[in-house]
């Protein structure tokens, strides 16, 4: 597998950052070398944040910002009016969407491969919260298939624990089992 490079784009609460470290935790769990950072604006609940995860079979020495990402997770659907969310998506690139429905339009003429699933009733009805980052995390395993499911879950448990943790688990085995993909060529 070549380098897989994630930005992912959310409001200051919604786990955009923490979604960023348990997929790199997960791609870890299963040998991979991995690196995972945020990037701040502003740090108030509801203002944009965007972070960042590349994980490889070898060492990562790049440690800049994702300029050209395979993959754009999207955690807030609303950050889909922003007119650089796909600033530098690579071909064949991959869109992990919070949202009811599915991309209405091929909004990338990069865009190859999208996964939405309604990780916020998801989240809602698991964990009690509009936190919606572990569902996406299962959508992302299950439309690209760069993660496996064990792994994300195993992964979960770095970073929580008792009841949230199997609240968690199950968001993620929903996003996972929900997702509705949508392939364009």
């Amino acid at each position: 597998m070549s380098m897989k490079e994630l930005r992912f784009h959310g409001r200051g609460g919604q786990g955009a950052v923490l979604a960023a470290k348990m997929v790199a935790s997960a791609a870890a769990i299963e040998g991979k070398c991995v690196a995972s950072f945020p990037m701040y604006g502003f740090e108030r609940r509801g203002m944009p944040v965007i972070a960042f995860t590349r994980f490889d079979d070898e060492p990562i020495r790049e440690k800049s910002q994702i300029y050209t990402p395979d993959c754009l997770m999207v955690v807030d659907p609303t950050l889909l009016k922003l007119p650089s969310l796909f600033e530098g998506l690579k071909p064949g690139g991959v869109l992990i969407l919070n949202s009811p429905h599915p991309l209405p339009t091929r909004m990338s003429e990069n865009l190859a491969l999208v996964g939405s699933v309604n990780a916020t009733q998801i989240a809602v009805e698991e964990i009690g919260r509009d936190i919606p980052n572990t569902c996406l995390i299962g959508a992302l395993a299950a439309t690209t298939g760069w993660l496996k499911l064990e792994s994300v879950i195993k992964g979960l448990g770095e970073y929580l624990d008792g009841d949230i943790l199997r609240k968690n688990i199950r968001n993620a085995e929903r996003g996972y089992k929900e997702v509705e993909v949508q392939r364009w060529k």
